[in-house]
């Protein structure tokens, strides 16, 4: 009987054993997980702070007594304290009563997550200055926020925008801070972020940007963010500056990236035999650069998981790699982004171009042709597609997923002008913009060498 033990239960975790109880029904599972709870959907808590969700139980999708009734045990409030990869044993304490046990396994499954960074401000441990990952700390955020009236984000990625959305909704004076430039740099270029930043102060959130946290001030409770640039009352602060991989038990176990992301191969394997990992404890394979990279997505962490269980016995299933493709809604536009921005394949040292295409969606004969913003980056010499940005007041945010999948198979920009999509006033142009975009960036056509060739 094939032991098999998992560390960690949430996307990646939840995933894993779920398929591995399916597919392997003789196996003994057990799930170590520290927290009361498992599965929640932490891309859920601005909308669960927001009001917009007010059953949180519909951010999980699973449960303890689910996973019981596949055969798993389950030891929840339990935290594995030290691993041995090569005598295949671990020790784990019961953080109910302090008890220690230890146990073995002829698998590992690591899906320990991540945890967001939290620098050592000056002031840190004053109240009310609150993380924002997992359901209980969702949970002090509501409290805490009802009797807040200034409420400062630290961190504008998407977490961050989303949660000053919220609270902004919410009837709360908010200030978002962050050490870059623009808010979503990861995930957008400037032609979108600067609209999305018109679009949070004309809503009256301060930005705060380019500016450093130096400092928390107050008497027991934060009362002041104080900045390398300036300063900002608040009664409430929610740190969102990124997240680390959960790694240290595996530290010089496995191979790893330099900031702890777990190396796996296409088939979720780890560089020790018998143990896997998925999700947020790992790096991924980036197709646009062709390189491991960190990028914690709860898409990559479901399939990563129920990769490792396709995997468990024999290679079976190969991992394709992501193009970190996401999606956000702020107000009234709908926001998608994949591969890379122009400003990250200059990071990347790929030489890229864009071309930046803004038309109505449909025909303007229509009752209404909303406008869409696409950006699609494609690197100069090969034209091979690189990534691409969309925004628009219409949801149109699913045509990123069709060139993710262009990025996936290594397309070219000439393939995206001629491919083949629908036509219907309803929903588009005869030329459909992804087309159009692709039409923006052909090859040029060799000119005649010498006279005479067409006579």
């Amino acid at each position: 009987m094939m032991k098999v033990a998992v560390i960690g239960c949430t996307h990646a975790g939840t995933a894993a054993i779920v398929n591995t109880a399916k597919l392997y029904p003789e196996a003994e599972i057990t799930v170590y997980e520290r927290n009361d709870n498992i599965s929640f959907l932490s891309c859920g808590i601005a909308l669960y702070v927001g009001g917009m969700v007010e059953d949180p139980q519909g951010l999980f999708y699973s449960s303890p007594q689910q996973l019981a009734e596949l055969g798993v045990i389950t030891k929840m409030r339990h935290e594995v304290i030290s691993v041995d990869t090569t005598g295949k044993t671990l020790r784990a304490r019961n953080l109910e009563n302090g008890e220690e046990l230890e146990d073995t396994f002829d698998k590992l499954i690591v899906t320990t997550g991540s945890w967001p960074v939290v620098p050592k401000f000056e002031g840190i441990g004053l109240d009310n200055i609150l993380l924002s990952k997992n359901f209980n700390h969702s949970n002090t955020i509501i409290e805490k926020s009802k009797q807040a009236n200034h409420i400062v984000v630290v961190g504008a990625g998407y977490i961050g925008v989303e949660l000053v959305e919220a609270f902004q909704l919410n009837g709360k004076q908010v200030t978002l801070i962050d050490a870059e430039d623009r808010i979503l740099s990861k995930y957008l270029d400037a032609e979108y972020t600067d609209k999305i930043e018109k679009s949070l102060q004309d809503h009256g959130i301060v930005l705060a940007l380019g500016e450093k946290v130096v400092r928390f001030e107050g008497e027991g409770t934060v009362n002041k963010v104080v900045t390398d640039r300036g300063e900002y009352e608040a009664d409430l602060v929610i740190l969102c500056i990124g997240f680390r991989p959960n790694t240290v038990l595996l530290q010089g176990q496995v191979d790893m990236l330099d900031n702890g992301a777990i190396v796996v191969d296409e088939y979720m394997r780890t560089s020790t035999r018998d143990v896997y990992a998925a999700g947020d404890s790992c790096a991924i394979f980036y197709n646009p650069t062709g390189k491991a990279a960190y990028i914690p997505l709860a898409t990559n962490a479901v399939r990563m998981g129920t990769l490792i269980a396709r995997n468990l016995v024999a290679p079976t299933v190969k991992y394709m790699g992501t193009q970190g493709t996401s999606g956000i809604k702020i107000y009234e536009d709908n926001i998608a982004g994949t591969g890379l921005t122009e400003v990250a394949a200059k990071e990347a040292g790929i030489e890229a171009e864009a071309v930046m295409i803004t038309d109505n969606y449909r025909p303007e004969f229509m009752p209404t042709h909303e406008e869409v913003m696409l950006k699609v980056v494609y690197e100069k010499g090969t034209r091979r597609i690189l990534g691409a940005q969309i925004m628009s007041k219409v949801d149109l945010t699913q045509s990123i997923n069709t060139i993710s999948v262009c990025i996936q198979n290594s397309m070219k920009m000439e393939e995206l002008a001629f491919v083949d999509f629908f036509f219907q006033p309803h929903y588009n142009k005869p030329w459909n913009f992804l087309n159009t975009a692709g039409l923006g960036a052909l090859p040029e056509v060799p000119t005649i060498a010498k006279e005479g060739v067409l006579a």
